[in-house]
Protein backbone atom coordinates (compact mmCIF):
# COMPACT_ATOMS: atom_id res chain seq x y z
CA UNK A 1 0.00 0.00 0.00
CA UNK A 2 1.36 3.40 -0.99
CA UNK A 3 1.05 6.52 1.15
CA UNK A 4 1.87 9.92 -0.33
CA UNK A 5 2.63 12.78 2.06
CA UNK A 6 2.22 16.28 0.60
CA UNK A 7 4.40 18.64 2.57
CA UNK A 8 6.81 15.74 2.90
CA UNK A 9 9.65 18.03 3.95
CA UNK A 10 7.65 19.20 6.95
CA UNK A 11 9.02 18.90 10.45
CA UNK A 12 6.32 16.56 11.77
CA UNK A 13 6.61 13.93 9.01
CA UNK A 14 8.88 11.69 11.17
CA UNK A 15 5.99 11.34 13.63
CA UNK A 16 3.93 9.70 10.88
CA UNK A 17 6.79 7.49 9.73
CA UNK A 18 7.54 6.44 13.30
CA UNK A 19 3.95 5.29 13.70
CA UNK A 20 4.19 3.38 10.40
CA UNK A 21 7.29 1.58 11.66
CA UNK A 22 5.33 0.34 14.66
CA UNK A 23 2.57 -1.08 12.46
CA UNK A 24 3.38 -4.73 11.81
CA UNK A 25 -0.08 -5.93 10.69
CA UNK A 26 -1.07 -7.24 7.29
CA UNK A 27 -2.14 -4.65 4.76
CA UNK A 28 0.24 -2.04 6.14
CA UNK A 29 1.95 0.75 4.20
CA UNK A 30 4.93 -0.56 2.25
CA UNK A 31 5.90 2.62 0.38
CA UNK A 32 5.95 6.28 1.43
CA UNK A 33 6.28 9.01 -1.17
CA UNK A 34 7.31 12.41 0.17
CA UNK A 35 6.41 15.45 -1.91
CA UNK A 36 7.59 18.97 -1.22
CA UNK A 37 8.52 22.04 -3.23
CA UNK A 38 11.76 22.41 -1.24
CA UNK A 39 14.32 19.75 -2.18
CA UNK A 40 16.56 20.69 0.76
CA UNK A 41 13.82 20.06 3.30
CA UNK A 42 12.95 16.79 1.57
CA UNK A 43 16.56 15.68 1.88
CA UNK A 44 16.71 16.57 5.59
CA UNK A 45 13.50 14.75 6.47
CA UNK A 46 14.46 11.73 4.35
CA UNK A 47 17.66 11.44 6.41
CA UNK A 48 15.64 11.48 9.65
CA UNK A 49 13.40 8.73 8.29
CA UNK A 50 16.39 6.64 7.23
CA UNK A 51 17.82 6.80 10.75
CA UNK A 52 14.40 5.96 12.22
CA UNK A 53 14.21 2.85 10.03
CA UNK A 54 17.67 1.58 10.93
CA UNK A 55 17.37 -1.99 12.18
CA UNK A 56 13.61 -2.18 11.53
CA UNK A 57 12.82 -5.16 9.29
CA UNK A 58 10.56 -4.47 6.30
CA UNK A 59 10.45 -0.73 6.98
CA UNK A 60 8.34 1.12 4.39
CA UNK A 61 10.42 2.23 1.42
CA UNK A 62 10.75 6.03 1.19
CA UNK A 63 10.90 8.02 -2.05
CA UNK A 64 11.10 11.79 -2.34
CA UNK A 65 10.01 13.98 -5.25
CA UNK A 66 9.25 17.59 -6.09
CA UNK A 67 6.85 16.51 -8.88
CA UNK A 68 3.27 16.53 -7.61
CA UNK A 69 1.85 14.39 -10.40
CA UNK A 70 4.50 11.75 -9.84
CA UNK A 71 3.73 11.76 -6.11
CA UNK A 72 0.01 11.28 -6.63
CA UNK A 73 -0.05 8.58 -9.28
CA UNK A 74 -0.66 5.17 -7.71
CA UNK A 75 -1.36 6.53 -4.22
CA UNK A 76 -3.81 4.64 -2.04
CA UNK A 77 -3.81 7.34 0.64
CA UNK A 78 -2.71 10.96 0.51
CA UNK A 79 -1.81 12.89 3.64
CA UNK A 80 -2.06 16.61 2.86
CA UNK A 81 0.14 18.55 5.25
CA UNK A 82 1.13 21.60 3.25
CA UNK A 83 1.98 25.05 4.61
CA UNK A 84 1.45 27.72 1.97
CA UNK A 85 3.88 30.55 2.60
CA UNK A 86 5.87 28.51 5.11
CA UNK A 87 6.50 29.56 8.68
CA UNK A 88 7.54 32.99 7.44
CA UNK A 89 3.96 33.39 6.23
CA UNK A 90 2.62 32.34 9.62
CA UNK A 91 4.88 34.85 11.36
CA UNK A 92 3.57 37.61 9.09
CA UNK A 93 -0.04 36.52 9.76
CA UNK A 94 0.57 36.97 13.47
CA UNK A 95 2.53 40.21 13.18
CA UNK A 96 -0.04 42.02 11.00
CA UNK A 97 -2.93 41.00 13.28
CA UNK A 98 -1.19 41.91 16.54
CA UNK A 99 -0.28 45.32 15.10
CA UNK A 100 -4.04 45.93 14.86
CA UNK A 101 -4.59 44.68 18.40
CA UNK A 102 -6.34 41.46 17.35
CA UNK A 103 -5.36 37.82 17.65
CA UNK A 104 -2.90 36.47 15.10
CA UNK A 105 -3.06 32.74 15.86
CA UNK A 106 -2.71 30.56 12.75
CA UNK A 107 -6.19 29.01 12.85
CA UNK A 108 -8.23 31.44 14.97
CA UNK A 109 -9.31 34.95 14.07
CA UNK A 110 -7.41 37.19 11.66
CA UNK A 111 -4.41 34.87 11.34
CA UNK A 112 -6.60 31.90 10.49
CA UNK A 113 -8.49 33.89 7.85
CA UNK A 114 -5.26 35.08 6.22
CA UNK A 115 -3.86 31.55 6.24
CA UNK A 116 -7.09 30.19 4.78
CA UNK A 117 -7.23 32.79 2.00
CA UNK A 118 -3.84 31.82 0.62
CA UNK A 119 -4.16 28.07 1.34
CA UNK A 120 -7.58 27.32 -0.13
CA UNK A 121 -6.64 27.95 -3.80
CA UNK A 122 -3.63 25.63 -3.46
CA UNK A 123 -5.65 22.96 -1.62
CA UNK A 124 -8.37 23.10 -4.28
CA UNK A 125 -5.73 22.65 -6.98
CA UNK A 126 -4.43 19.56 -5.16
CA UNK A 127 -7.96 18.18 -4.79
CA UNK A 128 -8.52 18.50 -8.53
CA UNK A 129 -5.21 16.76 -9.27
CA UNK A 130 -6.10 13.91 -6.89
CA UNK A 131 -9.51 13.52 -8.53
CA UNK A 132 -7.80 13.24 -11.92
CA UNK A 133 -4.67 11.21 -11.10
CA UNK A 134 -5.70 9.12 -8.08
CA UNK A 135 -9.51 9.00 -8.05
CA UNK A 136 -9.61 5.98 -5.74
CA UNK A 137 -7.28 7.49 -3.15
CA UNK A 138 -8.44 8.70 0.24
CA UNK A 139 -7.17 12.13 1.25
CA UNK A 140 -6.52 12.78 4.93
CA UNK A 141 -6.13 16.49 5.49
CA UNK A 142 -3.76 17.79 8.16
CA UNK A 143 -3.46 21.28 6.67
CA UNK A 144 -4.73 24.15 8.80
CA UNK A 145 -7.23 25.65 9.14
CA UNK A 146 -8.25 22.00 8.99
CA UNK A 147 -12.05 22.32 8.86
CA UNK A 148 -12.00 25.13 6.32
CA UNK A 149 -9.46 23.43 4.04
CA UNK A 150 -11.27 20.08 4.27
CA UNK A 151 -14.52 21.77 3.24
CA UNK A 152 -12.79 23.41 0.27
CA UNK A 153 -11.36 20.06 -0.86
CA UNK A 154 -14.64 18.21 -0.28
CA UNK A 155 -16.26 20.25 -3.04
CA UNK A 156 -14.06 18.29 -5.45
CA UNK A 157 -13.44 15.02 -3.60
CA UNK A 158 -16.71 14.55 -1.73
CA UNK A 159 -16.45 12.25 1.27
CA UNK A 160 -13.06 10.90 0.14
CA UNK A 161 -11.35 13.76 1.97
CA UNK A 162 -11.40 13.67 5.77
CA UNK A 163 -9.84 16.22 8.09
CA UNK A 164 -8.06 15.32 11.30
CA UNK A 165 -6.90 17.12 14.43
CA UNK A 166 -5.40 15.75 17.62
CA UNK A 167 -6.91 18.38 19.95
CA UNK A 168 -10.23 16.55 20.59
CA UNK A 169 -8.39 13.25 21.07
CA UNK A 170 -5.99 14.84 23.56
CA UNK A 171 -8.88 16.46 25.44
CA UNK A 172 -10.78 13.18 25.66
CA UNK A 173 -7.66 11.36 26.82
CA UNK A 174 -7.01 13.91 29.58
CA UNK A 175 -10.60 13.87 30.83
CA UNK A 176 -10.71 10.07 30.81
CA UNK A 177 -7.41 9.90 32.68
CA UNK A 178 -8.63 12.27 35.39
CA UNK A 179 -11.79 10.20 35.79
CA UNK A 180 -9.82 6.96 36.01
CA UNK A 181 -11.30 5.63 32.77
CA UNK A 182 -9.69 3.90 29.80
CA UNK A 183 -9.90 6.37 26.85
CA UNK A 184 -10.16 3.41 24.48
CA UNK A 185 -13.34 2.21 26.18
CA UNK A 186 -15.00 5.59 26.71
CA UNK A 187 -17.53 7.25 24.39
CA UNK A 188 -16.57 10.92 24.01
CA UNK A 189 -19.50 13.23 23.26
CA UNK A 190 -17.72 16.02 21.39
CA UNK A 191 -19.15 18.44 18.83
CA UNK A 192 -18.26 21.65 17.03
CA UNK A 193 -15.94 22.90 14.32
CA UNK A 194 -12.21 22.38 14.11
CA UNK A 195 -10.60 24.25 17.04
CA UNK A 196 -14.07 25.29 18.18
CA UNK A 197 -15.65 22.36 19.99
CA UNK A 198 -16.84 21.15 23.37
CA UNK A 199 -16.62 17.83 25.21
CA UNK A 200 -20.12 17.45 26.65
CA UNK A 201 -19.95 13.96 28.05
CA UNK A 202 -17.72 10.95 28.62
CA UNK A 203 -19.61 7.68 28.87
CA UNK A 204 -18.16 4.57 30.43
CA UNK A 205 -20.33 1.43 30.38
CA UNK A 206 -23.31 3.62 29.45
CA UNK A 207 -22.87 6.10 32.31
CA UNK A 208 -21.86 9.72 31.77
CA UNK A 209 -18.95 10.45 34.12
CA UNK A 210 -18.53 14.12 33.17
CA UNK A 211 -20.96 15.44 35.85
CA UNK A 212 -18.71 13.87 38.49
CA UNK A 213 -15.76 15.84 37.13
CA UNK A 214 -17.69 19.11 36.86
CA UNK A 215 -18.86 18.79 40.46
CA UNK A 216 -15.29 18.55 41.80
CA UNK A 217 -13.24 21.81 41.59
CA UNK A 218 -10.10 20.06 42.79
CA UNK A 219 -10.39 17.40 40.10
CA UNK A 220 -11.10 20.07 37.48
CA UNK A 221 -7.90 21.86 38.42
CA UNK A 222 -5.79 18.76 37.94
CA UNK A 223 -5.54 18.78 34.13
CA UNK A 224 -4.67 21.15 31.28
CA UNK A 225 -8.10 22.56 30.37
CA UNK A 226 -9.14 22.91 34.00
CA UNK A 227 -6.10 25.05 34.72
CA UNK A 228 -6.46 26.95 31.45
CA UNK A 229 -10.13 27.92 31.79
CA UNK A 230 -10.67 27.71 35.54
CA UNK A 231 -13.03 25.38 37.38
CA UNK A 232 -15.76 27.98 37.85
CA UNK A 233 -16.00 28.75 34.13
CA UNK A 234 -16.12 25.07 33.19
CA UNK A 235 -18.88 24.54 35.73
CA UNK A 236 -20.79 27.48 34.22
CA UNK A 237 -20.47 26.00 30.73
CA UNK A 238 -21.32 22.47 31.85
CA UNK A 239 -18.76 21.20 29.35
CA UNK A 240 -15.01 21.12 28.70
CA UNK A 241 -14.04 23.36 25.77
CA UNK A 242 -11.32 22.60 23.28
CA UNK A 243 -8.16 24.47 24.35
CA UNK A 244 -8.47 26.82 21.37
CA UNK A 245 -11.62 28.32 22.86
CA UNK A 246 -9.33 30.09 25.33
CA UNK A 247 -8.73 32.54 22.48
CA UNK A 248 -12.47 33.33 22.50
CA UNK A 249 -13.34 33.21 26.20
CA UNK A 250 -10.19 35.08 27.29
CA UNK A 251 -9.44 37.01 24.13
CA UNK A 252 -8.15 40.21 25.71
CA UNK A 253 -5.73 38.30 27.92
CA UNK A 254 -4.63 36.11 25.01
CA UNK A 255 -3.88 39.08 22.74
CA UNK A 256 -1.92 40.80 25.51
CA UNK A 257 0.04 37.64 26.23
CA UNK A 258 0.95 37.24 22.55
CA UNK A 259 2.06 40.85 22.28
CA UNK A 260 4.39 40.73 25.28
CA UNK A 261 7.01 38.09 24.35
CA UNK A 262 8.39 40.10 21.44
CA UNK A 263 8.40 36.98 19.22
CA UNK A 264 5.25 35.25 18.07
CA UNK A 265 4.76 31.48 17.97
CA UNK A 266 5.20 31.47 14.21
CA UNK A 267 8.44 33.46 14.44
CA UNK A 268 9.72 31.12 17.14
CA UNK A 269 9.00 28.02 15.04
CA UNK A 270 10.41 29.66 11.92
CA UNK A 271 13.72 30.35 13.62
CA UNK A 272 13.81 27.05 15.48
CA UNK A 273 13.15 24.94 12.40
CA UNK A 274 15.51 27.01 10.26
CA UNK A 275 18.20 26.00 12.74
CA UNK A 276 17.24 22.35 12.40
CA UNK A 277 17.30 22.34 8.60
CA UNK A 278 20.55 24.31 8.58
CA UNK A 279 22.13 21.78 10.94
CA UNK A 280 21.18 18.97 8.58
CA UNK A 281 22.92 20.61 5.65
CA UNK A 282 26.01 19.02 7.17
CA UNK A 283 26.03 15.46 5.77
CA UNK A 284 27.83 14.25 8.90
CA UNK A 285 25.20 15.56 11.33
CA UNK A 286 23.11 12.97 13.17
CA UNK A 287 19.63 13.68 11.81
CA UNK A 288 17.39 11.84 14.26
CA UNK A 289 18.94 13.26 17.48
CA UNK A 290 18.71 16.76 16.02
CA UNK A 291 15.05 16.21 15.18
CA UNK A 292 14.23 14.75 18.61
CA UNK A 293 15.89 17.68 20.36
CA UNK A 294 14.05 20.27 18.26
CA UNK A 295 10.73 18.49 18.62
CA UNK A 296 10.96 18.34 22.43
CA UNK A 297 11.37 22.11 22.60
CA UNK A 298 8.53 22.63 20.14
CA UNK A 299 6.07 20.52 22.12
CA UNK A 300 7.01 21.98 25.51
CA UNK A 301 6.31 25.55 24.31
CA UNK A 302 2.93 24.80 22.67
CA UNK A 303 0.31 27.44 23.68
CA UNK A 304 2.81 28.74 26.26
CA UNK A 305 1.39 32.28 26.15
CA UNK A 306 -2.12 31.08 26.97
CA UNK A 307 -0.92 28.90 29.84
CA UNK A 308 1.10 31.80 31.21
CA UNK A 309 -1.86 34.18 30.96
CA UNK A 310 -4.03 31.65 32.82
CA UNK A 311 -1.34 30.64 35.31
CA UNK A 312 -1.71 27.07 34.08
CA UNK A 313 1.96 26.12 34.45
CA UNK A 314 3.93 23.73 32.26
CA UNK A 315 2.46 21.04 30.02
CA UNK A 316 2.26 17.57 31.49
CA UNK A 317 4.71 14.97 30.21
CA UNK A 318 1.88 12.82 28.79
CA UNK A 319 0.78 15.74 26.59
CA UNK A 320 4.18 16.17 24.93
CA UNK A 321 3.86 13.11 22.70
CA UNK A 322 1.69 14.66 19.99
CA UNK A 323 -1.02 12.37 18.65
CA UNK A 324 -2.22 13.54 15.25
CA UNK A 325 -0.19 10.84 13.52
CA UNK A 326 -1.94 8.20 15.63
CA UNK A 327 -5.34 9.55 14.61
CA UNK A 328 -4.31 9.57 10.94
CA UNK A 329 -3.03 6.00 11.02
CA UNK A 330 -6.07 4.74 12.94
CA UNK A 331 -8.26 6.33 10.26
CA UNK A 332 -6.18 4.86 7.43
CA UNK A 333 -6.19 1.37 8.99
CA UNK A 334 -9.94 1.45 9.53
CA UNK A 335 -10.57 2.26 5.87
CA UNK A 336 -7.87 0.02 4.35
CA UNK A 337 -8.58 -3.04 6.50
CA UNK A 338 -12.24 -2.42 7.39
CA UNK A 339 -11.19 -2.30 11.05
CA UNK A 340 -14.22 -0.48 12.36
CA UNK A 341 -13.51 2.19 14.90
CA UNK A 342 -14.79 5.51 16.26
CA UNK A 343 -12.77 8.70 15.80
CA UNK A 344 -13.45 12.43 16.13
CA UNK A 345 -12.98 13.78 12.60
CA UNK A 346 -13.73 16.68 10.29
CA UNK A 347 -16.39 15.54 7.82
CA UNK A 348 -19.39 16.86 5.93
CA UNK A 349 -22.29 17.49 8.29
CA UNK A 350 -25.02 15.48 6.55
CA UNK A 351 -27.62 16.65 9.09
CA UNK A 352 -25.51 15.72 12.13
CA UNK A 353 -25.53 19.24 13.56
CA UNK A 354 -28.97 20.60 12.75
CA UNK A 355 -28.06 24.31 12.73
CA UNK A 356 -25.66 23.83 9.79
CA UNK A 357 -26.29 22.69 6.22
CA UNK A 358 -25.38 19.26 4.89
CA UNK A 359 -22.14 20.35 3.17
CA UNK A 360 -20.66 22.19 6.14
CA UNK A 361 -17.63 20.38 7.55
CA UNK A 362 -17.99 19.76 11.28
CA UNK A 363 -15.84 18.04 13.91
CA UNK A 364 -17.78 15.17 15.50
CA UNK A 365 -17.44 11.49 16.44
CA UNK A 366 -17.55 9.26 13.37
CA UNK A 367 -17.89 5.56 12.80
CA UNK A 368 -15.17 4.55 10.34
CA UNK A 369 -15.11 1.49 8.10
CA UNK A 370 -14.02 0.55 4.58
CA UNK A 371 -16.53 3.03 3.14
CA UNK A 372 -15.09 6.01 5.00
CA UNK A 373 -16.16 8.13 7.97
CA UNK A 374 -19.82 8.38 8.95
CA UNK A 375 -20.75 11.17 11.39
CA UNK A 376 -22.74 10.12 14.44
CA UNK A 377 -25.91 12.01 15.28
CA UNK A 378 -25.36 14.44 18.15
CA UNK A 379 -27.62 16.41 20.48
CA UNK A 380 -28.13 20.12 19.68
CA UNK A 381 -25.61 22.59 21.06
CA UNK A 382 -26.65 25.06 23.74
CA UNK A 383 -27.46 28.57 22.53
CA UNK A 384 -24.11 30.17 23.35
CA UNK A 385 -22.21 27.47 21.44
CA UNK A 386 -24.68 27.50 18.55
CA UNK A 387 -24.15 31.23 18.08
CA UNK A 388 -20.38 30.89 18.02
CA UNK A 389 -20.38 27.89 15.66
CA UNK A 390 -22.78 29.58 13.23
CA UNK A 391 -20.82 32.83 13.27
CA UNK A 392 -17.47 31.14 12.60
CA UNK A 393 -18.94 28.86 9.90
CA UNK A 394 -20.37 31.97 8.19
CA UNK A 395 -16.86 33.47 8.22
CA UNK A 396 -15.43 30.27 6.74
CA UNK A 397 -17.95 30.46 3.91
CA UNK A 398 -16.90 34.05 3.17
CA UNK A 399 -13.25 32.93 3.13
CA UNK A 400 -14.11 30.20 0.62
CA UNK A 401 -16.03 32.71 -1.51
CA UNK A 402 -13.18 35.23 -1.42
CA UNK A 403 -10.56 32.59 -2.24
CA UNK A 404 -12.65 31.41 -5.19
CA UNK A 405 -13.63 34.79 -6.59
CA UNK A 406 -10.60 36.88 -5.70
CA UNK A 407 -12.93 39.53 -4.32
CA UNK A 408 -11.23 41.94 -1.92
CA UNK A 409 -14.65 43.10 -0.68
CA UNK A 410 -15.58 39.54 0.26
CA UNK A 411 -12.25 39.11 2.06
CA UNK A 412 -12.96 42.28 4.07
CA UNK A 413 -16.39 40.85 4.90
CA UNK A 414 -14.81 37.61 6.16
CA UNK A 415 -12.52 39.51 8.53
CA UNK A 416 -15.22 41.95 9.67
CA UNK A 417 -17.73 39.21 10.53
CA UNK A 418 -15.35 37.26 12.75
CA UNK A 419 -16.29 37.45 16.47
CA UNK A 420 -12.69 38.35 17.42
CA UNK A 421 -12.42 41.33 15.03
CA UNK A 422 -14.25 44.34 16.37
CA UNK A 423 -14.38 46.83 13.51
CA UNK A 424 -14.95 46.96 9.76
CA UNK A 425 -12.14 49.52 9.56
CA UNK A 426 -9.80 47.06 11.31
CA UNK A 427 -10.87 44.42 8.79
CA UNK A 428 -9.99 46.73 5.90
CA UNK A 429 -6.59 47.50 7.38
CA UNK A 430 -5.96 43.79 7.94
CA UNK A 431 -6.65 43.02 4.29
CA UNK A 432 -4.34 45.85 3.22
CA UNK A 433 -1.67 44.61 5.64
CA UNK A 434 -1.83 41.04 4.40
CA UNK A 435 -1.84 42.09 0.75
CA UNK A 436 1.36 44.02 1.41
CA UNK A 437 3.27 41.01 2.79
CA UNK A 438 1.77 37.94 1.07
CA UNK A 439 2.37 37.46 -2.66
CA UNK A 440 -0.02 34.51 -2.41
CA UNK A 441 -2.93 36.92 -1.91
CA UNK A 442 -2.23 38.86 -5.09
CA UNK A 443 -5.39 37.34 -6.62
CA UNK A 444 -7.55 39.53 -4.35
CA UNK A 445 -8.75 42.65 -6.12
Amino acid sequence: MRLTILGGGGFRVPLVYGALLADRAEGRVTEVVLHDLDAGRLSAVSRVLTEQAAGVPDAPVVRATTDLDEALRGADFVFSAIRVGGLEGRAEDERVALAEGVLGQETVGAGGIAYGLRTVPVAVGIARRVARLAPDAWVINFTNPAGLVTEAMSRHLGDRVIGICDSPVGLGRRVARVLGADPGRAWIDYVGLNHLGWLRGLRVAGRDELPRLLADPELLGSFEEGRLFGADWLQSLGAIPNEYLHYYYFNREAVQAHQEPGKTRGAFLRDQQAGFYEELRDPKAAALPAWNRTRAEREATYMAENREAAGAGEREADDLSGGYEKVALALMRAIARDERTTLILNVRNRGTLSVLDAEAVVEVPCLVDANGAHPVSVDPLPGHATGLVCAVKAVEREVLAAAGSGSRATAVKAFALHPLIDSVNVARRLVDGYLAVHPGLAHLR
